[in-house]
């Protein structure tokens, strides 16, 4: 049942890059984290309240790290979603498996070896054969952004396993960072041009919000009950259905050097989380 999970969340975060895309051209980028974190917070807090459970928390730090790096990280990737292919910023937003394997061995002090240092070193050769010469030039800068909001995706998954070896629930961390998400993309959304919410742009924006939500936490399930290993390497088929929404919706076929960089990049970050040392206590 977690593989299931996982491909479920797959798809719905693919989905979430359809939405972003098909409403970049109407909302800025700061609007559309902002309409995607909003209609999350209600979706998580609908499920906070059913369930009876608390919103207290002593960790309030953490909460607040995840959310900041989360947040830029979003932005960045919506940016890079409406000026890439779609599969190339999801590709590229994915990196964050490496950065978080270097960050967590940084972080708890613990030592590269060579196998880890190979898979991580291939996962970078793969951004490079992604990034040139498949992107034009005007979008290279684009693809460094998405670079950008991986390693930002990473530090803030850091920052999501130390909350749960802290003891937090899965549905708390997320409604924390869609409350953090709203405050800073409403903010930055007022300092810019607000552009009208037509009743016609409602499904696609209740859309973004709830697949963001609802593939976040198909993945937190996916993790708590099936194979780490296997859910991994699920995670990757967001790309896979990416890809293919890219063609259907947008006729976006990408060269046979980019199929190798992302395939590099997936073998790279499924070696590396295998790899990598695991802790079982925050900060430890």
């Amino acid at each position: 049942m977690g593989a299931l999970w996982m491909l479920v969340a797959g798809l719905l975060f693919a989905g979430m890059g359809v939405c972003v895309k098909f409403g970049s051209p109407q909302f800025s980028t700061a609007e559309l984290v902002f309409y995607r974190s909003f209609f999350g917070l209600f979706i998580v807090y609908a499920m906070l309240h059913r369930q009876k459970a608390s919103l207290a928390t002593p960790h309030w730090r953490g909460h607040l790290w995840r959310g900041l790096t989360g947040t830029v990280a979003m932005m960045l990737f919506f940016y890079c979603i409406a000026t890439l292919p779609l599969a190339t910023a999801i590709t590229l937003n994915y990196t964050s498996s490496l950065f978080l394997t270097i960050l967590t061995i940084v972080v708890y002090k613990d030592k590269f070896h060579l196998p880890l240092t190979s898979s991580l070193a291939l996962g970078f050769v793969g951004v490079v054969v992604l990034l040139h010469p498949t992107l034009e030039r005007e979008q290279f800068v684009s693809g460094l952004l998405g670079l950008m909001s991986g390693f930002l995706a990473g530090f803030a998954i850091l920052n999501v396993r130390q909350l749960g070896l802290l003891g937090e629930p899965a549905v708390r961390v997320v409604f924390y960072f869609n409350l953090v998400a709203t405050i800073f993309s409403g903010g930055w959304m007022m300092s810019g041009e607000i552009h009208a919410v037509a009743w016609s742009d409602l499904p696609l924006l209740l859309a973004l919000g709830a697949s963001a939500t609802f593939a976040q936490l198909a993945m937190t399930r996916a993790y708590r009950i099936g194979q780490t290993q296997v859910v991994s390497a699920l995670a990757y088929s967001t790309i896979v259905f990416s890809a293919l929404f890219g063609l259907f919706f947008w006729q976006e076929s990408l060269s046979a050097s980019a199929w190798l960089g992302i395939a590099l990049i997936i073998a790279s970050g499924m070696l590396s989380l295998r790899l990598a040392p695991t802790h079982t206590q925050a900060g430890k």
